[in-house]
């Protein structure tokens, strides 16, 4: 009964304060940006009013439940709005932000000045390589790369637009003539109905994509990678240069020179 009245007082002195301050004359004239604003200001002050309108609705006699469908809210929400009245007028009815109080999982204010600072000092580190130093050096929570590239955009020091390569930063490696270069590598994975698994000694033209070589085997071992390219080379004749990557490099280099003195493999770094 207590808090009935008070919430009645409440609304009598807004009601006066309303009245009182009527209409400001200072604000005849202004230009149409500030009308725009007051526009702005009186829609949400309708929202207010609506509230207020059904706080008094049940502060004159009506049903919790009957307000509620009427202004399309549950009851609990109309008893929110009487209790946020009661305690702070017309104010109360404001809508309120809906962002959480706190963030567990939140990263650390110290923990956001250090990945600023690996990127500042390491313009080319991207969220993956400083989550790795953050690991390196014992960051507990560790936070995720997302997490990592979203503080990164938030401070401007990463550009959220999508990366699109030129069309001068791709290197194009075609040869301009057949048998200047082969590309030999070894793929596995190859698996059979009885559960073993093959490798592919695998050979390829640069210039014209021609498939030089292609030859299962069971371990990719010295004997059987250089009796594929022995194969290919008296089927289809010396290449000038052969590209490998090293193991391959290091099992074919001394077989391909003894056979082909002027063939000279060339190793393709990671």
């Amino acid at each position: 009964m207590l808090d009935t009245s008070w919430t009645r007082l409440r609304y009598l002195l807004d009601t006066l304060a309303v009245i009182a301050a009527g209409p400001n004359p200072s604000d005849m004239g202004r230009n149409a940006t500030h009308r725009k604003e007051v526009h702005t200001v009186l829609v949400r002050l309708g929202l207010v009013e609506q509230r207020h309108k059904a706080v008094l609705e049940v502060l004159g006699g009506a049903q919790v439940t009957d307000v509620a469908c009427r202004y399309g809210v549950t009851r609990q929400t109309v008893h929110s709005w009487l209790k946020r009245y009661g305690s702070s007028g017309l104010a109360g009815l404001v809508s309120r932000s809906s962002r959480p109080a706190s963030c567990p999982h939140q990263m650390r204010p110290e923990v956001i000045a250090r990945v600023l600072e690996m990127r500042r000092a390491h313009s080319g580190w991207g969220p993956r390589t400083i989550r790795h130093h953050l690991a390196c050096e014992g960051t507990v929570p560790l936070p995720g790369r997302s997490s990592i590239y979203r503080c990164l955009v938030r401070h401007q020091l990463i550009d959220p637009q999508k990366r699109r390569r030129r069309r001068q930063d791709y290197r194009r490696w075609e040869r301009s003539r057949s048998m200047e270069l082969w590309q030999m590598d070894i793929m596995g994975g190859v698996r059979l109905a009885d559960g073993g698994e093959l490798q592919i000694v695998t050979g390829l033209d640069d210039h014209s994509r021609f498939c030089i070589c292609a030859r299962l085997v069971v371990r990719a071992t010295a004997r059987p990678v250089c009796e594929a390219l022995a194969a290919a080379l008296r089927r289809h004749g010396v290449p000038d240069q052969i590209l490998t990557d090293e193991p391959m490099c290091q099992v074919c280099t001394g077989t391909t020179q003894d056979r082909c003195p002027r063939l000279r493999p060339v190793r393709r770094d990671r």
